[in-house]
């Protein structure tokens, strides 16, 4: 008999007991008094049963809710754990950089839809080690795609203060080439002439770095020193044409480059820096034709920049200028310096949506269509503080009948990610 029939046998029974504790009993025939009480002894005997029954139940339940209880821990524990595993890693990896798109209209020449993208990657290992690396990805004008290695490096951590980095890393001279020249931070379209390639500011070099700062009481330094391969010298004509600074994995006048960096910030606002470097140069090719043998010849190049920002307005300027010595028994034996500055002003208006600038920039070099002096206004539009939209016009005075002559409109939209 189940637990549930037994209840109901009992329960219909109650009756009877309260029949039997009732006066009509003593009316009753012996016999029948007999019978009904051995049925209480019987009921009695079911109740207890059932009392048993219902504990043992219980107790089940009791422990279906231990186990329960200790499953429910033992879930909590594994998602402890998981969630500290993922905030305990040795390794992350990230992946960053920015995009941008243009169209620029020429002064008396064709107009053009422009579009590159610089993805970045980075590989944090332990938080001392760090691998990062830009590549530029471009549409060229014939529709092909160019990509090319910005930088690479491996960033070893000594302390809070100190790194060393190897590889091929954005030189440290000046300040717009190694901080300013992404589109989404550059607050105009375009790079003031004389910081682009074959210009009067270095690009890139392929050596060891040791970047640093040293707190000076309220006051801060910060210092770059680097040993690298060194520029190369491009001749045309019997003339040096460029001095390519892009960062080079051979050195064919064995002869490295030292130089630096160093920035002082009296306060966080203000940073005042001078760089450059020194080392040999060699023209490795002349007329599109390599090469060998040429004599090695000086090089030096010298930085100053400054930036100061307060409220909505932002000012900086810097100055650059990169030189070559003669070099008699060369086959360009002429010397060459390049030479650029630029002054720049922007104000945030105080929706904090549209921004001004205006930029102002004289770029002088060894060829005189190359040099230009050029006036660059912009309005700025920022969409999120990563993404921007600008319009830009430059004024542009230079050899006539050069694209270095030409003024340019300039729409562009920016996006760091």
């Amino acid at each position: 008999m189940n637990t549930t029939t037994r209840r109901r046998t009992i329960v219909w029974s109650l009756p009877a007991l309260a029949f039997l504790a009732s006066p009509s009993l003593a009316q009753m025939h012996p016999e029948r008094i007999a019978e009904l009480e051995e049925q209480v002894l019987a009921l009695a005997e079911q109740l207890g049963e059932l009392r048993a029954e219902l504990d043992d139940a219980k107790a089940d339940q009791d422990v279906a809710r231990l186990r329960s209880d200790v499953e429910a821990n033992k879930v909590a524990i594994r998602a402890t754990q998981s969630s500290a595993a993922w905030t305990d890693v040795t390794s992350v990896t990230h992946l960053s950089g920015y995009a941008s798109a243009d169209y620029v209209s020429v002064e008396d020449g064709p107009s053009a839809f422009v579009a590159n993208f610089n993805p970045m990657f980075h590989f944090l290992y332990d938080n001392r080690i760090l691998w990062e690396a830009e590549l530029e990805v471009e549409v060229e004008e014939n529709g092909d795609t160019s990509i090319g290695l910005e930088y690479t490096t491996v960033d070893w951590f000594l302390n809070d203060k100190l790194t060393l980095i190897a590889g091929k890393f954005l030189s440290p001279i000046g300040n717009f080439r190694q901080n300013l020249h992404p589109s989404w931070i550059n607050k105009l379209p375009s790079a003031p002439p004389g910081f682009g390639h074959d210009g009067a500011a270095p690009i890139s070099e392929v050596g060891v770095q040791l970047r640093g700062v040293a707190p000076m009481g309220n006051s801060r330094l910060n210092y770059a020193l680097f040993l690298g391969n060194g520029p190369k010298i491009e001749g045309e004509d019997g003339e040096i044409h460029a001095i390519e600074a892009e960062g080079f994995a051979s050195d064919p006048d064995d002869e490295k480059v030292f130089g630096g960096r160093v920035a002082f910030l009296p306060i966080p606002s203000l940073e005042l820096a001078v760089s450059g470097a020194t080392g040999d140069a060699a023209v490795v090719e002349d007329d599109g034709i390599d090469v060998e043998g040429d004599p090695k010849r000086g090089y030096q190049v010298l930085g100053v920049d400054a930036s100061y920002q307060w409220n909505n307005l932002d000012l900086r300027g810097e100055y650059v200028k990169q030189e070559v010595d003669p070099s008699p028994s060369s086959i360009a034996p002429e010397g060459g310096v390049w030479e650029t500055w630029y002054a720049q002003a922007a104000y945030k208006f105080a929706d904090g949506k549209w921004e001004g600038v205006a930029r102002y920039t004289d770029f002088q070099s060894p060829h005189a269509d190359d040099t230009q002096e050029q006036l660059a206004l912009g309005i700025n539009y920022l969409i999120t503080p990563s993404a921007m939209l600008k319009f830009g016009y430059e004024s542009n005075d230079g050899e006539a009948g050069e694209i270095t002559d030409s003024d340019r409109w300039i729409v562009q939209i920016a996006y760091g990610y």
